[in-house]
């Protein structure tokens, strides 16, 4: 019974981990340039003589679908994404370059701009300032141009970094930007292309989450039912020992 009770415990801890990352898919369906996560396990044999037709899962480190979402129009100038392959590059508190698809981009009163509340990088690896202007515009290739406050005549003051690492290399931080495996930051790549006045949606699809949650409950009341069947067979062999 208890070789009954470790396999079915086996796949209710797997089943229970899918459905945390599936959940977690669908609270940020809403999440500008959230990218889902896939769950991912394995299957291994059980070492030993006895137990060469036994085999049971392994919950792996999830992974990260990055295929591009579709672009909602906002029409705000300061609002940006990324045209195919790409990220924006931002920088944490403690000074970490770190890559986000998201582009909702706010100017603070001293002309910092930021992603949630992060600084966004020019491509010399700076934060970006930009004076007070009357207009702004930003080309497909991340190049900044102002019409000063006062000024009619349009000047270039920066571009943003534009970065397309291997995604092989990324790891997924719990703030849902990405982080580099390699120790340096990734170059500025000419060939990622943005665009001003919309923003990425998530790439989450509802339906598929949806069906994979109600799956993944079925799955986890039938591995409950196989553990309550081997207690219930343990019962009655107990009985039978004592009559």
């Amino acid at each position: 019974m208890d070789k009954m009770v470790y396999t079915a415990a086996s796949g209710a801890s797997r089943v229970f981990t899918a459905q945390q990352i599936t959940t977690n898919n669908l609270a940020n369906i809403n999440t500008h340039g959230f990218r889902a996560d896939m769950e991912r396990a394995q299957s291994y044999a059980v070492q030993g003589a006895a137990y060469d037709t036994r085999a049971l899962v392994q919950p792996q480190t999830s992974g990260t679908r990055f295929d591009p979402a579709a672009l909602q129009q906002t029409d705000r100038s300061l609002d940006l994404a990324i045209r195919g392959d790409g990220f924006f590059a931002v920088q944490t508190p403690d000074g970490e370059q770190v890559y986000t698809r998201a582009g909702n981009v706010e100017r603070d009163p001293e002309g910092d701009l930021s992603i949630n509340d992060m600084p966004l990088l020019g491509n010399d690896d700076a934060p970006i300032n930009v004076p007070l202007f009357s207009s702004i515009e930003f080309g497909d290739n991340g190049t900044i141009s102002i019409v000063p406050e006062g000024e009619e005549i349009a000047i270039d003051i920066g571009q943003v970094k534009l970065v397309n690492p291997d995604v092989a290399e990324l790891q997924k931080l719990e703030t849902g930007l990405f982080g580099s495996q390699e120790p340096f930051a990734p170059a500025e790549d000419g060939e990622v292309m943005m665009v001003s006045g919309f923003l990425e949606q998530s790439n989450v699809v509802a339906v598929e989450e949806m069906v994979a949650s109600m799956q993944l409950s079925r799955n986890f009341e039938m591995q409950l039912k196989m553990m309550q069947t081997a207690e219930k067979i343990a019962e009655a062999g107990n009985r039978l020992l004592r009559a």
